[in-house]
C-alpha cells in the first residue's frame, strides 16, 4: 500500500523546491514530500532541521538572496511550493509585500521554464485574502510589471493599497493565481497553478499574528479578536500545520492533475458561510461586514 501510495502522488525522485520549511505549515509539507521519495530542495530564513537533498538559508524579502538561490537551484523541477510569510505590523507594509506576495511572484517566474510540463506551483495564501476580487484591477496592474525595480516603484507609489499589509499582499497572491493560470506559459505547457488558503492555525507565527491583529500590539487581546472572527460563530477550534501542509502536497501531486487556477479555502466551511450569508443578506452589505457581525 505504501508504495501504491507513492506511485499515486508521484513525487518519488522528483525534484521538489519549498519555502518556509523551517517550522509550520510548509514543515508539514515538507516531512510528507520526504516520506513520498522527493528530492527536496528547501529555503527559509531560519536553519532547516529536516533530512532535505539541500537546504538554504536566505533572506526572501532581499531580491539578491533570491537570485543566489535560484542560481544555486536543479535546472529541472518538477513541482514548487511557495510558503513563506510573515504577519502584518503596522510600520512594515512593504516588507510583507514583498514576503507575501512579490517573491513569490519573482520566485515563480524566474523558475518558471525550469518547471517540467505538467508541474505545478502551488502557494500558501491566506482566508485572510478574502475578498481578493475588490482589489483585483490594482493586483493586476501590479502583477504585469516586468521586474523588481519596478513593483518596487510602484509600492512606494501606492501607500493606500499597501496600508492593509498582510491582507493586500494575500489578495495579490490570489489575484495572481487567477490571472496566470490559463496565460501561454503555464497553460502551453500544462502547468497547474494553485493556491490554499489557511484558516486560524496554530504555528510558530501565532504570537506575532495576535500581535498585529490587537490595535495595541498585546498579543491576548489579537487572539481573542481572532478567536472572535474565525471560531466563535462555530465554536471551532484552530487548525494544526498538518492540516494545511498535507493538502497542499495533495495539491501540488499526480492526484489533482487536472487542477489548476484554485483557491482552496481550507478554513472548516467558515468562508463559504460568509458567502452564503451575503448573497441571502438584503441590505448589500459586504461579506466582511457581515463575518464581523455575526460574531459580535
Amino acid at each position: 500500500m505504501k508504495l501504491y501510495l507513492k506511485k499515486l502522488f508521484g513525487y518519488e525522485g522528483k525534484k521538489v523546491v519549498i519555502t518556509g520549511s523551517a517550522s509550520g505549515m510548509s514543515k508539514s509539507a515538507t516531512e510528507l514530500l520526504l516520506d513520498l521519495g522527493a528530492e527536496v530542495y528547501a529555503i527559509d530564513i531560519n536553519p532547516i532541521d529536516l533530512p532535505v537533498k539541500k537546504a538554504y538559508q536566505a533572506d526572501l524579502s532581499k531580491k539578491e538572496d533570491i537570485d543566489r538561490v535560484i542560481a544555486d537551484l536543479p535546472e529541472t523541477i518538477d513541482a514548487l511550493f511557495l510558503c513563506h510569510g510573515i504577519a502584518g505590523f503596522k510600520g512594515k507594509e512593504l516588507l510583507v509585500q514583498k514576503v507575501n506576495f512579490y517573491s513569490q511572484k519573482y520566485m515563480t517566474e524566474q523558475l518558471l521554464n525550469r518547471i517540467s510540463d505538467h508541474g505545478s506551483v502551488t502557494f500558501i495564501a491566506s482566508v485572510g485574502g478574502f475578498g481578493w476580487q475588490q482589489v483585483y484591477p490594482k493586483a493586476v496592474e501590479l502583477i504585469n510589471l516586468n521586474s523588481w525595480e519596478e513593483a518596487m516603484k510602484w509600492y512606494e507609489e501606492h501607500p493606500k493599497e499597501i496600508e492593509s499589509a498582510y491582507v493586500f499582499a494575500k489578495q495579490c497572491l490570489l489575484s495572481y493565481v487567477t490571472y496566470k493560470c490559463m496565460s501561454p506559459e503555464f497553460i502551453n505547457r500544462r502547468i497547474r497553478i494553485n493556491a490554499i488558503n489557511p484558516g486560524d492555525t496554530t504555528t510558530g507565527l501565532t504570537d506575532d499574528f495576535n500581535k498585529s491583529t490587537s490595535p495595541t500590539g498585546n498579543a491576548e487581546e489579537g487572539a481573542k479578536m481572532i478567536e472572535n472572527i474565525f471560531l466563535k460563530s462555530w465554536n471551532g477550534y484552530a487548525a494544526e500545520p498538518e492540516d494545511m501542509g498535507y493538502p497542499m502536497v495533495v495539491v501540488g501531486s499526480n492526484i489533482c492533475s487536472y487542477m489548476s487556477g484554485q483557491l482552496i479555502y481550507i478554513d472548516f466551511g467558515l468562508t463559504s458561510n460568509w458567502t452564503s450569508m451575503a448573497l441571502l443578506n438584503s441590505n448589500n452589505k459586504t461579506i466582511e461586514e457581515i463575518s464581523h457581525e455575526s460574531n459580535a
